[in-house]
C-alpha cells in the first residue's frame, strides 16, 4: 500500500489569513492521523507565509506517525530546523525566493556535489533524505549517485496532461520509477496529484512508496469533510 502522507500548508494559510489560531493547526494533524493519514507534511517558506518555522517544533512534539518536512536547503535558516527537529524524513526541493509553489525539480546532474554535502549532512542525523526531481531517467540516476534515499517525483505534468492522454501522461513517471529501482532509490511522488489522477498513478508506477498532498486535499475537505476525504484519498492508493 502506499502510504499517504498529508500536506498541511493550506491548513497554515487559512489560519495566517486572520490571526489568532483558528483552524487549530495541531489539532489538525491530530485528526488527520487518527482519520488515517500516515504521514504529515510540511513545506516551510522563509518568508512563514503559511508554516511558520515555530509551528515545525510544535508539531514534532505531537505527530506520530512520519514527519515529512519540505524545503530548500540552500537556506541556512532551514538547515538549521531540520538538523533541530530530526523529522524522519526531509525532502529537498529547489524553491527560489517567493515562488508561488514548487515548479521544478533539481538538476542532480548539475548540482551534483552540492546535493551529494547536503544529504550527507541529514543522514548523518539520522534523517531519511529525498531529492525532489522531474521525472527524468538521467535525473534519478544523478540522485542515486549523491547518496540519497529516495527521490519524490514532481507530478505536475502528470496532472497537467491526464486529461489529455493517461498512458502518456504517466508513462515518463513509469520510466522515472523503474530507473529508480533500478538503482536502488525508495520513490515518493507529489504535487497536484488529486481524486482524479491519484488511482492510476499509484496503480501503474512501480515501486512507488508515498505520495503528499495537500492543496486538492484540504480543498475536497471543504466539500466533503475531512475524516471523508482522507479515507477517500486512501482509497485511491489502496493498491
Amino acid at each position: 500500500m502506499v502510504r499517504l502522507s498529508v500536506n498541511i500548508n493550506k491548513v497554515a494559510t487559512l489560519r495566517n489569513s486572520r490571526g489568532g489560531n483558528r483552524p487549530d493547526l495541531l489539532q489538525v494533524a491530530r485528526d488527520c492521523e487518527k482519520f488515517g493519514a500516515q504521514g504529515i507534511t510540511v513545506h516551510p517558506r522563509p518568508d512563514e507565509r503559511h508554516i511558520r518555522y515555530a509551528d515545525v517544533y510544535d508539531l514534532k512534539n505531537i505527530v506520530t506517525t512520519e514527519f515529512n518536512i519540505e524545503g530548500n536547503c540552500e537556506e541556512q535558516k532551514f538547515i538549521d530546523l531540520v538538523l533541530a527537529v530530526k523529522p524522519h524524513q526531509v525532502t529537498l526541493v529547489p524553491d527560489a525566493d517567493g515562488q508561488l509553489t514548487s515548479n521544478h525539480g533539481w538538476n542532480t546532474i548539475e548540482h551534483k556535489r552540492y546535493l551529494t554535502d547536503m544529504v550527507k549532512c541529514f543522514k548523518d542525523a539520522g534523517i531519511r533524505v529525498s531529492l525532489f526531481v522531474d521525472p527524468l531517467p538521467d535525473m534519478v540516476e544523478a540522485a542515486a549517485e549523491t547518496g540519497t534515499d529516495r527521490v519524490e517525483l514532481y507530478t505536475e505534468a502528470y496532472a497537467s496532461h491526464y486529461h489529455q492522454g493517461i498512458e502518456l501522461a504517466a508513462a515518463p513517471y513509469i520510466q522515472a520509477a523503474i530507473v529508480a529501482q533500478k538503482v536502488g532509490l525508495g520513490l515518493n511522488a507529489g504535487h497536484d496529484l488529486d481524486l482524479h489522477n491519484l488511482k492510476y498513478f499509484a496503480q501503474h508506477v512501480p515501486g512507488l512508496q508515498e505520495v503528499s498532498i495537500g492543496h486538492a486535499l484540504i480543498s475536497d475537505a471543504l466539500y466533503y469533510g475531512l475524516e471523508n476525504t482522507i479515507q477517500m484519498y486512501l482509497q485511491q492508493v489502496a493498491v
